[in-house]
């Protein structure tokens, strides 16, 4: 942990699992280690990270436990919403059996559902369950944050503001940061609005550093004073869109050093105004993640 100022500053990658990094690659000692060996490894090295298989499917209290288990007691990890709390096209076989099972015959054998095809009931207790999955690390004082990452078909109207207010009401009293992929929340328009509304909600906004084909800006602005994150996407234009190919080859970019050290004095900044700073590398291709990870965080402590 690198202490600048009166903030904490975390600085470590959006996933530890990810098979072009474990096989592929020496930086595990062996290919061969568990689950509980690698994430012990990468915790010896690095303060934070972010579950990102959390997206795919929801977690259990028994996968809280372990990864309690399994890291030193100061270690933070931040973990990305279910997709279907955020809006995203959500495979019917990653829903809870129980759930799955009550829903219509028709949804049931759609490639992909959304919060919309299951009754109210089903969706509060989907967000009951996955809220209550992550109590070990509450308990443990390991949850850093929950990410509820966005679509870009979330845009800035009515109903999707009301829906963040819903969201911050079922997400209790978790602390809870905000990435959102639609560039039309920062329009002039908007911009205010957007981080009023955060603010408001106490939700962090997630600041990004992403390529110039997502159009999204790099927000410099802190709406929860206990906590800021900025997540790195990398600069690759060519297959922010892409839509085939893994979510890795997706974020498949190495920043040079010279990229990356203008962002030692922007976390600083970003620290006198929130109590910890989190920078989580999202090229997770092979160890492009964990090399700018490590970059990075000698920066700060420089």
């Amino acid at each position: 942990m690198v202490v600048a100022r009166r903030a904490s500053i975390l600085v470590g990658t959006c996933s530890w699992t990810d098979k072009t990094l474990t096989d592929e690659t020496d930086w595990y000692p062996r290919r061969s280690m568990s689950a509980e060996e690698r994430l012990k490894f990468y915790a010896s090295r690095f303060p934070i990270v972010e579950a990102d298989s959390t997206y795919y499917f929801p977690p259990s209290p028994q996968l809280s436990r372990a990864w309690v288990a399994r890291t030193p007691d100061d270690f933070t990890m931040n973990v990305k919403a279910y997709s279907l709390l955020t809006g995203h096209p959500t495979k019917p076989a990653s829903l809870w059996r129980d759930l799955r099972d009550d829903l219509p015959a028709d949804v049931a054998t759609k490639r992909n559902l959304y919060a919309k095809h299951l009754d109210a009931d089903a969706l509060d207790e989907a967000w009951c369950r996955f809220r209550d999955a992550l109590a070990p690390l509450v308990d443990a004082d390991k949850l850093g944050a929950v990410l509820m990452q966005y679509p870009s078909w979330f845009v800035p109207k009515r109903e999707n503001r009301e829906e963040l207010e819903r969201m911050r009401e079922r997400m209790d009293g978790l602390p809870v940061c905000v990435e959102l992929r639609a560039p039309s929340w920062f329009a002039s328009r908007d911009r205010e609005r957007t981080l009023d509304l955060l603010r408001e909600l106490r939700l962090a906004l997630v600041v990004v550093d992403a390529p110039k084909a997502s159009k999204l800006p790099t927000v410099l602005e802190v709406t929860n004073d206990e906590l800021a994150v900025v997540r790195f996407h990398g600069r690759a234009d060519d297959t922010w869109n892409a839509r085939t190919g893994s979510a890795a080859e997706r974020f498949r970019y190495l920043y040079s050093r010279q990229q990356l050290r203008p962002w030692a004095k922007k976390l600083e900044s970003l620290g006198q105004q929130a109590r910890e700073v989190h920078a989580l590398m999202n090229n997770c291709y092979r160890d492009h993640g964990v090399r700018n990870a490590a970059d990075l965080r000698a920066m700060v402590g420089d």
